[in-house]
C-alpha cells in the first residue's frame, strides 16, 4: 500500500493567489498517476473551482500550462503575465475561501461536520473551516 502523497496546503500562495500551489501539486499528482483516489473527484472542482473561476480559466487551459511547465516558478510567472487581477481580488478569493462553510450556509455547515466526522476530527473544536480541516486531516495542524 503506497502512502498518500499530500498537495500542500491550501493557506499557500503564489503570485498572491492562494491555493494555487495546492491546486498545481494536484494537477501534477494527477498528471503522474500518483493523485490519491480521494482526491480525484474534485479535481478543477470545489476549492480548485472557486480558484478557476477567479482567475477566469478553465480546468484544462490550467492543465495545459502544467503540462507546460517544469518548475513552479514557471507556473507563477505564466500566471503573473496571463491573469491580470488586482491585489484586491486575489484577497477576495482568499477570504472567501479561507471564510468555509459559511455561518448562513446549513448545507455546508452540514457537509463540514460530516467530514470532521468522517476523519475522526470531530472532537477538534479549533477546526472551524474547510481550510483548517483540510489541514487536520493532512496532518499540518
Amino acid at each position: 500500500m503506497s502512502e498518500i502523497i499530500y498537495p500542500r496546503s491550501c493557506r499557500e500562495t503564489m503570485d498572491g493567489w492562494i491555493h494555487l500551489p495546492r491546486y498545481l501539486d494536484k494537477i501534477r499528482l494527477h498528471l503522474a498517476g500518483k493523485l490519491a483516489p480521494e482526491y480525484q473527484p474534485n479535481l478543477g472542482k470545489a476549492f480548485d473551482g472557486m480558484w478557476l473561476k477567479a482567475a477566469g480559466l478553465t480546468h484544462e487551459q490550467f492543465v495545459e500550462v502544467v503540462k507546460a511547465t517544469v518548475t513552479d516558478g514557471e507556473v507563477c510567472d505564466w500566471v503573473h503575465k496571463n491573469v491580470k487581477k488586482s491585489d484586491a481580488e486575489k484577497a477576495a478569493h482568499a477570504q472567501e475561501q479561507l471564510s468555509r462553510p459559511k455561518a448562513d450556509d446549513p448545507a455546508g455547515q452540514e457537509r463540514f461536520k460530516m467530514r470532521l466526522k468522517e476523519s475522526g476530527l470531530e472532537h477538534r473544536t479549533d477546526l472551524k473551516t474547510f481550510v483548517d480541516y483540510i489541514d487536520a486531516d493532512e496532518k499540518r495542524l
